[in-house]
């Protein structure tokens, strides 16, 4: 089956096979919020991203090989419902942006900064410190030497625009600025986008609408 990325709560996962990391995607909760199961091929060890919420869902889609690690993207409640159980069910170390950590109420085990490497199997994901949804998110960027980027933006990018900023200016203008410098400006078109929450999308579907973006102001 062809990967569509467009999943909902209580429906089946969707899995992205590349050569060397196989994505799995599944939506959970009140919030439709996306959670995404990292698997190296070579290793077989997994990571999990945003252990969002329904720990049961989580933890029957990590199966009995368990994970390695589990990544907050920010410190929102709708992202780390489930955290507790996930870790005490699998011993996983946990990972936060390093300015949101102190709003996870699960210790975070390594605090993650711009451009610090995270690991699964062989797999080696760059984080992104993407500041204005919150002071600490983080992306994650997979750049897969047989194709083309993906990257994992919790709620700092999606289709149609950046995350909420709450009518601030200064907030908004932080995370356009971040968006579009380390996301944007480093990636190319074809990168493909796993956000926090809905469906995905392409860098280059979005790129046409920047200026939009800057002039609504959200």
């Amino acid at each position: 089956m062809t990967y569509s990325g467009q999943v909902t709560v209580g429906g089946p996962a969707d899995v992205h096979e590349l050569k060397d990391l196989m994505i799995t995607k599944i939506a959970v909760g009140p919030m439709d919020n996306n959670a995404y199961l990292l698997r190296c091929r070579a290793t077989d060890e997994q990571l999990l991203i945003d252990a969002a919420n329904d720990a049961d869902t989580l933890l029957g889609m990590i199966g009995d090989d368990g994970i390695a690690s589990v990544v907050t993207t920010h410190q929102h409640g709708d992202h780390w419902q489930a955290l507790a159980r996930v870790v005490a069910a699998t011993g996983a170390r946990t990972y936060a942006g390093r300015e949101d950590a102190v709003g996870i109420p699960v210790p975070t085990d390594v605090l993650v900064d711009d451009g610090d490497t995270v690991r699964v199997g062989h797999v080696e994901l760059t984080a992104r410190h993407l500041v204005g949804h919150t002071p600490g998110s983080i992306a994650l960027v997979y750049d897969d030497p047989h194709g083309h980027p993906h990257v994992f933006t919790g709620d700092c990018l999606f289709p149609g625009g950046v995350g909420n900023t709450r009518k601030d200016p200064k907030a908004f203008a932080s995370l356009i600025h971040d968006v579009e410098t380390k996301i944007f400006d480093a990636l190319p078109d074809e990168t493909w986008v796993y956000p926090g929450h809905g469906d995905d999308t392409t860098l280059g579907a979005e790129r046409p609408h920047l200026a939009e973006w800057h002039a609504r102001g959200w």
